[in-house]
């Protein structure tokens, strides 16, 4: 029998005697259901609840409801509780109320859902491929953890400080200026976007064209003031006209992604890097980097990002989330040391603290070597699929269409001849079980390129190779 929610009663002014305070339960139940606050038919709260909200006896409070009974305005119903009496035979009801107004939600944001079709070949994802990702040894360190007895009860805003230090220590021996005090642990590297976002004075962003999906809904849903700025994965950044827009529009802050741009694939030269460096202090606007890929390319060195060639005026965010575990969302934002308890302070704002048991894991995870050996393997394996997805694309692409070589990351942009459709291309596709990624959203205003990344990191061997002959043999048909 389902249980019928009992009515909230507030009742002042209880004295410390026993006589009183039942007097006073008495004359405030009896005032309330008179007025008609305590419906016919509503239930009461029960006496130990009432009891423990006075601070006051369980006799107390049914010593009250006895004098209310007998008083004909309450009754006892076996085993259901005490409730405001009402008609024979009447059912026991909560209180009803007009429906309230829901929220006036942001249009436009209601349609997303998980992979729509299950057991599909997905192309377009820019995650790894779960299976080489080091889950058996990321379970052995939360083990670690909990048993630890330097489990803390309490959160640093901030983030765990032995995490920080890790990070500080691995950016500079990259070459990118960091210390501990000068890292914030973020949820992924989109609450590094987010909490930048928030703390902004200026609501005026420049970014990339096609965006990061996610980063422009952000922008978006918080009514940012957006400066688009155009990439062509297959030619270099048009400076001048980024110069044009940013002297026309001047956006307090330009967020890019310098290695393997989402969703390009693209990657700055240092000449450009520089330049958007003079940019910068020309214009007066500061620079968020994401550098979520540079840690995906092999060889022993890193491509360098931005902060590492003009130093700590540059934002600098990036994560372990792709390259760990997609559900383990731990990134993290470097920031200037002045800029810090801003930062912080907007982290609190949007979510207090991250969960300390990650962060340590995550601490456990480098501080064992973890880290190290699972990125050359990780590394190798990438560049296997790369290398396999180019000779595939070579082999059995039709006429007319091209490809990027963006020497490493997860995805390789596909560009199309004009007359075929996305759309219905994306039509067939699913009907033979492959889906892409629809990249028009990441656009603004009308697209400038005609097609969608390959994430080749996604899948094996055997699946990319069946999904790439796929999209080849209904490309064939269309062109």
């Amino acid at each position: 029998m389902t249980q019928v929610p009992y009515l909230r009663v507030n009742i002042t002014g209880i004295r410390a005697a026993a006589g009183t305070a039942c007097a006073t339960i008495t004359s405030v139940i009896q005032r309330e259901i008179q007025s008609g606050a305590l419906p016919a038919g509503g239930r009461l709260p029960p006496v130990r609840v009432l009891a423990h909200q006075l601070g006051v006896s369980k006799n107390t409070v049914q010593s009250a409801y006895d004098e209310l009974a007998a008083r004909d305005l309450i009754e006892a119903r076996n085993r259901r509780g005490v409730f405001v009496k009402a008609e024979q035979g009447t059912s026991p009801r909560p209180p009803s109320c007009r429906r309230p107004a829901t929220p006036d939600l942001i249009k436009g944001y209601g349609q997303w859902a998980p992979d729509r079709i299950s057991n599909a070949i997905h192309l377009g994802k820019v995650f790894i491929d779960p299976e080489l990702l080091p889950q058996e040894q990321l379970s052995a360190c939360f083990r670690s953890v909990l048993q630890s007895p330097g489990l803390k009860s309490f959160y640093d805003a901030q983030g765990y400080r032995p995490l920080r230090t890790a990070i500080a220590k691995r950016l500079v021996a990259r070459g990118i200026p960091a210390e501990a005090d000068e890292v914030i642990i973020t949820t992924g590297s989109q609450q590094a976007l987010d909490l930048t976002c928030r703390a902004l004075a200026s609501k005026k962003i420049a970014t990339e064209n096609p965006a990061y999906g996610i980063g422009k809904m952000l922008f978006e849903m918080n009514d940012m003031t957006v400066t688009s700025l155009p990439v062509n994965p297959f030619c270099e950044l048009p400076l001048d006209e980024w110069t044009q827009r940013i002297a026309t529009q001047r956006p307090s802050l330009l967020y890019l992604t310098t290695n393997f741009q989402n969703p390009t694939g693209y990657s700055y030269s240092t000449s450009e890097l520089m330049h958007i460096a003079d940019l910068s202090a020309t214009y007066s606007f500061g620079i968020i980097e994401d550098d979520w890929g540079s840690d995906m390319l092999s060889f022993s060195e890193y491509r360098p990002p931005l902060r590492a060639l003009c130093g700590g005026y540059i934002l600098y965010m990036n994560s372990f989330t792709k390259k760990l575990l997609p559900s383990m969302r731990i990134g993290y934002l470097v920031a200037d040391r002045a800029m810090i308890p801003t930062l912080v302070n907007a982290k609190r704002a949007a979510t207090l603290a991250n969960p300390l048991l990650e962060e340590m894991a995550l601490f456990e995870f480098l501080d064992r070597g973890y880290y190290d050996s699972h990125l050359k393997k990780l590394q190798a394996e990438l560049d296997q699929r790369y290398h396999a997805c180019l000779r595939q694309l070579e082999a059995t692409m039709p006429e007319g269409v091209h490809w990027a070589r963006p020497g490493g990351g997860p995805l390789i942009w596909l560009e199309l001849p004009e007359h075929i459709a996305l759309a219905g291309l994306t039509s067939k596709l699913e009907e033979r079980g492959v889906v892409i990624a629809d990249t028009r959203d990441r656009f603004f205003g009308a697209p400038h390129l005609h097609g969608f990344p390959i994430g080749y990191a996604f899948n094996n061997a055997e699946k990319l190779a069946k999904g790439l002959a796929i999209l080849a043999e209904t490309l064939h048909e269309l062109i």
